[in-house]
């Protein structure tokens, strides 16, 4: 099952919470009493997104943490890479390509193009789009969502590869 983790989950639910207020510092303490989540989990969320340069930390007495860029330039692939590292579905999408088969596999080539539709997907969902109210009936369309699979480039990509 492709699912993201717990810590992804609740650092999406942190940097919603602070989008709402994009000019407020926030404390780590603040930000888990308001969210029902533990100080501990919310601390450690905080540091990743602010070495990933999603967020500034200030220290002191008075310090806390800011959103590093406006709510329209910060995305989900962002944010999963801050908090989980790259996205790759299979050994092969990863620049550290550590297949045992990847030399004679014919699969390589169409998940590379599945993790990059994937990626692209998540790029331009932004922040802002996670921080709106969802709609009570949500309609997804696929096709365009799929729309990288019917570019002649992708199929270029994938006759050659195989």
């Amino acid at each position: 099952m492709l699912k993201i983790s717990k810590l992804t989950d609740y650092g999406t639910l942190v940097l919603s919470t602070m989008a709402a207020a994009p000019d407020t510092q926030f404390s780590a303490s603040e930000l888990a009493k308001q969210l029902g989540l533990s100080n501990s989990i919310v601390s450690k969320i905080l540091k990743l997104l602010s070495r990933a340069d999603l967020l500034n930390s200030h220290r002191g007495a008075h310090g806390g943490y800011l959103l590093a860029h406006p709510v329209e330039n910060i995305n989900a692939l962002d944010i999963i890479r801050a908090l989980e590292g790259p996205v790759a579905l299979t050994e092969c999408s990863t620049d550290h390509n550590d297949c045992e088969i990847a030399a004679v596999c014919k699969m390589q080539s169409k998940w590379q193009v599945i993790n990059l539709a994937i990626r692209r997907a998540l790029s331009e969902l932004t922040l802002a789009d996670l921080s709106k109210p969802i709609p009570k009936k949500m309609n997804i369309d696929l096709i365009n969502a799929l729309s990288v699979f019917n570019s002649s480039t992708t199929d270029n990509a994938l006759e050659n590869a195989s």
